[in-house]
């Protein structure tokens, strides 16, 4: 279980009212709200929240009662909501509830942390940091294991100043896949599913 605390998220008074007032309109005494990450730890992740009727929510999901509605948390979410803050501005086209969480993309790596999680924290702590002095950057778009194989297979993206890269494929293999493979035993084969024939902001053409 994570050492966050549930108090380190923040559903203001502003969004409680707002989201009291769309629960209201459910016609269902007791249901409450679900918040989870998809993709978390990854550049893709997104906070997403849904409606939650009563029995609903997952066994291991954390309550997280408001002034006058519940609130369930994801377990597997929770590093990655830390800090967040939940509001709703008011305009005058209406308002919109936002949602900021500035650690949602950051890679958790606890004891639980998965090989995705792992990659991506190799890729931003180790990799990026040298590809950014060429206005580039790599990202994970994919694992998986394929039949017969021993160990996964990633599928990186580059982008920026790497994409159209005519050293590309040396940065991948010298560089990018022996990082991942030394720091990942468990990876087979990397690849790169970037499309180099744009060659617009590239670094080497």
């Amino acid at each position: 279980m994570s050492d966050v605390d549930l108090k380190s998220i923040t559903i203001t008074e502003a969004a409680q009212a707002y989201l009291r007032e769309l629960l209201d309109r459910q016609n269902t005494p007791g249901t409450g709200v679900r918040i989870f990450v998809e993709n978390p730890g990854t550049p893709r992740a997104e906070c997403c929240m849904a409606y939650c009727m009563p029995g609903e929510h997952e066994a291991d999901d954390l309550l997280y009662p408001q002034t006058s509605f519940d609130a369930y948390i994801e377990a597997h979410s929770l590093p990655y909501l830390k800090e967040a803050v939940i509001d709703y501005n008011r305009d005058r086209m209406g308002g919109q509830l936002t949602f900021k969480a500035p650690h949602s993309k950051v890679p958790n790596l606890g004891p639980d942390a998965s090989l995705e999680e792992r990659i991506n924290h190799v890729l931003y702590a180790e990799v990026n940091p040298g590809l950014a002095a060429h206005g580039g950057h790599v990202s994970l778009v994919e694992l998986f294991e394929e039949e017969g194989q021993q160990g996964w297979t990633a599928v990186l993206k580059f982008g920026g100043g790497c994409q159209g890269c005519s050293a590309v494929d040396m940065t991948l293999r010298d560089g990018v896949e022996a990082t991942l493979r030394e720091r990942l035993p468990e990876l087979a084969r990397v690849t790169d599913t970037t499309d180099h024939s744009v060659k617009d902001q590239a670094y080497y053409r």
